[in-house]
């Protein structure tokens, strides 16, 4: 009996369901693609699934899905050799939106398969996004099916009569609307088909090979298969070399330097996970691409912004992450959360923790080696995430200024004879600036203390972490007092000094020094043969000023002027001339004094100087005393 020609309404709940499709379901129109060779790659494995259960018994022949493009009719056909509908089915399927056919297909075949992309049944009417018209011509797998032909023009009129199909399969053809003439070229196509299809697991066939003949590049009979069906991540690692994983990596990021190392990724409980993740080189810091991660849903892009299942601080990685246990929503674009998300971000986190204390532990040279470029991550991960944090204080290192590597708990046995304080406090001197804090870190090593290197734009926040994680730990920057002070062995015996002294002193300096900043002039005892004047800046207030200038704001440190200590050592002999002649000079005002007093300038500009602050004239005037001073 002949299938006879039928007219009705699609089933929805409203007439106005193709503008809210068109507009708002789907966030990018080129989506379209994406989900139509989805459709096609389900179609076709649910055959291989019936084959698999015997349910089918014919031969499949060759299973793969074509996309063909007609430049000058702007017509647009995905057809796949899967098993096609019915007319019943279509009527199902394609008539009431939303009741997709994966649901109860998985249930009843969910020993033979692994996945099936489609869960919504809504991924075909994004074909309307870009069309004016939609066509389906499709034939069973059932034995004695008919072929059905369907078409819509966009309103929810529908015609559905019977096909001229013979050969198993779907295929669907769309007339591209006027305002999407650009998926009428054969470039944007095969552009949208490298991004979203080119790991689907099954050959999506797009135009035909070419070679080069007769000075011109000519077709081939041979078709083109734009996608590799076995990516690596779907293989074990024990079936992979070194060099699968970099030509990977670099057919991924063809502009990017080789990784450093990678972690593969492959779990089936309690949920399925596969993927592999990328540790990159990186030459600046701070010039890292986020969202380097894609995601893939069976071998289907989704997205590459993987912040809801992906820990912060692990975005910075490169790599692919497949699964089909993460929800989605409707338009496959973006994550929704719940418990396997979290899970997922757990797993993740451990796998990560996992491979950088095996390679701590096993190949401990190549650590050190790579550690200048990790340490970003690792910092940044340690702040962010407390698990990742507790398993990471055993592999993280620290780097002193002659070069060496030291896990957190061998540098504290190393540096605990000779750097506790008065306190019983582990002193951790560090250093940002080895050049610039040179006399600094010297003046350090001379008293037999060791100062390690903290150059990461993070360090402000993570030698905080670390004084709240190490017990009795106290971290400060060499340059942020005395030697003597950095690590105090004993109470120091300050000068004895009336108020209206320590006010003189203080009105003495600040009239020579810099206009703009804050300065807190304090008298000490630093003995004869230390620097006549100190410039250093507050730990605490310094650390807070780099970290709210990190992090993009100012906040109520970052907004005070620069603030800097100036201690002046009264047993040096130079001082004390300084302060003798102010004496002498009795009831002259600090500032009439400080004017006409070459020495004191001098001292205060050599201190300026070897903190990087004499500049233009104060610079070239300093250089001008000096060389009168020395004829």
């Amino acid at each position: 009996m002949a299938t006879k020609t039928l007219s009705g309404k699609i089933g929805v709940t409203t007439e106005n369901i193709f503008p809210v499709i068109k507009q708002f379901l789907y966030s990018d129109h080129e989506i379209f693609l994406r989900e139509l060779v989805a459709n096609a790659v389900d179609a076709t494995r649910k055959l291989q699934a019936l084959a698999s259960s015997g349910d089918f018994k014919a031969e499949l022949g060759e299973l793969k899905v074509t996309i063909e493009l007609d430049e000058d009719q702007k017509v647009l056909r995905i057809s796949d050799r899967g098993i096609g509908m019915t007319e019943d089915e279509v009527d199902r399927y394609i008539n009431q939106i939303a009741f997709s056919s994966a649901g109860e297909f998985l249930e009843k075949y969910k020993d033979q398969m692994g996945s099936i992309i489609g869960h919504f049944g809504l991924g075909f009417y994004s074909a309307f996004m870009v069309s004016k018209k939609v066509t389906i011509d499709s034939l069973s797998w059932q034995e004695g099916a008919k072929p059905v032909f369907w078409s819509c023009d966009g309103s929810p009129e529908f015609t559905m009569e019977e096909g001229t199909r013979t050969d198993r399969g779907t295929t669907v053809t769309l007339y591209l609307d006027d305002d999407s003439t650009e998926f009428a070229s054969k470039g944007r196509i095969s552009q949208l088909l490298g991004k979203y299809c080119k790991f689907m697991p099954l050959p999506v066939v797009f135009g035909k090979k070419t070679e080069w003949k007769d000075g011109k590049s000519v077709e081939t009979d041979e078709d083109k298969v734009i996608n590799d069906i076995e990516p690596i991540w779907t293989k074990t690692p024990s079936e992979l070399k070194d060099e699968d994983y970099l030509k990977f990596y670099r057919a991924l990021y063809p502009m990017e330097e080789d990784p450093m190392f990678w972690i593969h990724l492959n779990v089936d409980y309690p949920f399925t996970l596969t993927g592999v993740l990328y540790f990159p080189k990186i030459k600046e810091r701070m010039a890292i691409d986020k969202n380097k991660i894609q995601l893939y849903c069976n071998q289907m892009f989704v997205t590459d912004h993987v912040d809801n299942i992906v820990p912060d601080f692990l975005t910075l990685l490169h790599g692919v992450i497949d699964s089909p246990d993460i929800p989605l929503n409707v338009s496959r674009s973006y994550l929704q959360s719940d418990a396997n998300v979290e899970k997922i971000s757990t797993y993740i986190t451990k796998k990560v923790a996992d491979r950088l204390e095996e390679i701590f532990k096993e190949q401990r040279e190549q650590y050190e080696q790579k550690w200048d470029n990790i340490k970003l991550f690792i910092e940044y991960g340690m702040l962010t995430d407390e698990k990742f944090c507790e398993r990471a204080l055993g592999f993280a290192l620290l780097k002193n200024t002659d070069g060496k590597y030291f896990s957190l708990p061998d540098y504290r046995t190393a540096i605990e004879p000779v750097q506790t304080d008065k306190d019983q406090n582990v002193v951790y001197l560090y250093a940002t600036k080895p050049v610039e804090q040179y006399s600094w870190i010297e003046g350090a090593k001379n008293q037999g203390y060791d100062v390690l290197l903290m150059d990461c734009e993070l360090d402000s926040h993570f030698v905080g972490l670390l004084e709240s994680k190490v017990e009795k730990t106290r971290f400060a920057r060499v340059d942020s007092d005395s030697v003597d002070n950095l690590i105090p062995k004993e109470d120091k015996v300050k000068p004895q000094m009336s108020d209206e002294d320590k006010k003189t002193l203080e009105d003495l300096f600040k009239a020579v020094l810099p206009e703009g900043n804050d300065y807190l002039v304090e008298a000490q005892n630093l003995g004869e043969t230390a620097a006549p004047v100190l410039i250093t800046q507050s730990e605490f207030m310094r650390r807070y000023r780099e970290m709210s200038v990190l992090s993009g704001g100012m906040n109520y440190y970052g907004s005070l002027p620069e603030a800097y200590n100036i201690l002046v050592n009264m047993e040096n002999p130079l001082i004390a001339k300084i302060w003798g002649g102010k004496k002498e000079a009795g009831e002259t005002a600090p500032a009439d004094f400080a004017k006409e007093n070459e020495l004191l300038r001098q001292v205060v500009d050599l201190a300026l100087l070897g903190n990087g602050m004499l500049k233009g004239k104060a610079l070239a005037d300093f250089i001008s005393r000096s060389q009168k001073l020395l004829q």
